[in-house]
């Protein structure tokens, strides 16, 4: 099993993965908002877009942009149940459990603080 830094790092090798970064409407709603709602934001997208054994519309639930988690759900393949099966090993057809959930919030918190911090790194 992989921690959430190497998960991270095998990501920034994905031209794909890494290209994702959360834009200036993106991080003012962060900011606003701050990172209990987005973990709260991060908890509910995961139960409602992901946990099921077989969600509703897997591989198009996720949009890509228009909050930070949804961001977060694409930079680290978290985004539906094929893209965690192919970078995560998670079994498809089978719904995820409490644990399994809390490790793709880890997940998804880790990179929005990443992008949090870069962003406080360049001004």
């Amino acid at each position: 099993m992989q921690s959430i830094d190497e998960a991270l790092k095998k990501l920034e090798h994905s031209k794909f993965r890494s290209s994702f970064h959360l834009t200036k409407k993106e991080r003012e709603y962060l900011k606003e908002k701050g990172m209990d709602v987005m973990e709260s934001h991060a908890r509910d997208f995961v139960r409602t877009k992901l946990s099921a054994a077989d969600p509703v519309n897997d591989g198009k639930q996720t949009p890509m942009k228009g909050h930070p988690v949804f961001k977060a759900m694409h930079a680290t393949a978290c985004c539906c149940r094929g893209c965690m099966n192919k970078w995560y090993k998670v079994p498809l057809h089978q719904e995820l459990n409490e644990i399994q959930q809390e490790k793709i919030v880890h997940l998804l918190m880790a990179w929005i603080k990443r992008q949090e911090e870069k962003d406080k790194l360049q001004k």
